[in-house]
């Protein structure tokens, strides 16, 4: 009877460490173990980076990193860490959070609009990727990359059309730039590539136009017309005499990219410079500044009309008056040159 009652309590207490244990097990595994208010809080987990570093990122996260890591163990995720961006849903237990963390890698909108350099593009793009602006730049100017696509020091900005587009935050800066290839081939159709060879310009010589036009204008309903009129003036072998393109030439000259010029002087045109407009005939050699969509479109859509002048409209801000000829040109020019004398714009 007395082994009995031995083996009866071994029994017993063997079911209820069983027991203890297989609740602890549950807990690690099953039970809760956020810790913050949210409906969800999300991980952004560097590509190189080891599961210590995971463990600093999560643990505010956390009711209990200690069960954390432990399942993480047991389901092989320590050796296995992958970069991205990951999301933490409150209430979750510690399978699911390691679910997710291994598999389920958000992708984000990355967006950029009119940069005017390529480094412009590289700071925009690496506030919002995990790829540093350096080694984007690096991708950007690569120059088996550039003789690959045909592109050169002058139109290489020509190849990225800003937009919003769906990344993964772990893109390396290749394999941003490699996107991008992607996405000008599919911005390029063959609808814009039929109007393109109508105009008889190629999609860099296109984009290059419409930097100008960019630059002109920021009234989308007006650039129709302002690429019209450049072109007209391309067609009749006329300078384009166009001021944003002696801007550009002034700021290349100083190497000096954030230079804020508003009005330009008549020994500013003086500088040599192809891109320098009102001296060198044609297209300069590159674009700009990165044009956006509309300004692309409005240099293949453009609206026909005989005008060859224009100067900015001082009783419709924003807007111009247009001319067909130089003599109307010059009636309209003086209004702009006795406001533009009483702002005291100098420069």
């Amino acid at each position: 009877m007395y082994i009995k009652r031995i083996l009866l309590f071994i029994v017993l207490a063997g079911l209820v460490v069983g027991g203890i244990f297989s609740y602890m097990v549950y807990r690690a595994i099953f039970a809760p173990n956020t810790a913050f208010n949210n409906d969800e809080a999300f991980v952004y987990i560097p590509s190189d980076a080891d599961f210590n570093e995971v463990k600093q990122l999560v643990e505010p996260l956390l009711e209990n990193l200690g069960t954390f890591e432990q399942v993480a163990k047991r389901k092989g995720y320590t050796t296995n860490i992958k970069g991205g961006k990951y999301a933490i849903k409150k209430g979750m237990n510690n399978n699911d959070i390691i679910n997710s963390l291994r598999a389920n890698n958000i992708p984000i909108k990355v967006s950029f609009n009119n940069q005017e350099t390529l480094a412009d593009l590289a700071g925009r793009i690496a506030e919002q990727i995990e790829a540093d602006s350096v080694s984007l730049l690096n991708a950007f100017n690569d120059r088996d990359f550039l003789k690959k696509m045909g592109l050169d020091e002058e139109t290489k900005l020509a190849m990225y059309i800003p937009n919003s587009y769906e990344f993964f935050w772990n893109t390396s800066g290749e394999g941003f730039r490699d996107r991008m290839v992607k996405e000008y081939d599919r911005f390029w159709n063959g609808e814009r590539l039929g109007k393109a060879k109508a105009l008889g310009l190629s999609p860099v010589e296109v984009i290059t136009l419409a930097s100008l036009v960019h630059k002109e204008t920021a009234k989308v309903d007006e650039r129709p017309k302002v690429a019209g009129l450049y072109l007209n003036r391309l067609r009749r072998g006329m300078l384009l005499q166009a001021d944003p393109t002696v801007i550009y030439a002034l700021k290349k000259k100083a190497n000096d990219y954030s230079l804020v010029i508003k009005r330009v002087l008549y020994k500013d045109l003086e500088i040599d410079s192809p891109y320098n407009t009102y001296k060198y005939a044609g297209l300069p050699p590159g674009p700009i500044a990165m044009p956006d969509i509309s300004a692309i479109d409005a240099v293949l859509n453009p609206e026909e009309h005989d005008y060859l002048y224009f100067v900015a409209d001082v009783e419709n801000f924003g807007y111009h008056k247009f001319a067909k000829t130089l003599a109307q040109h010059n009636r309209n020019k003086v209004q702009y040159i006795q406001w533009i004398n009483a702002k005291k714009i100098n420069r």
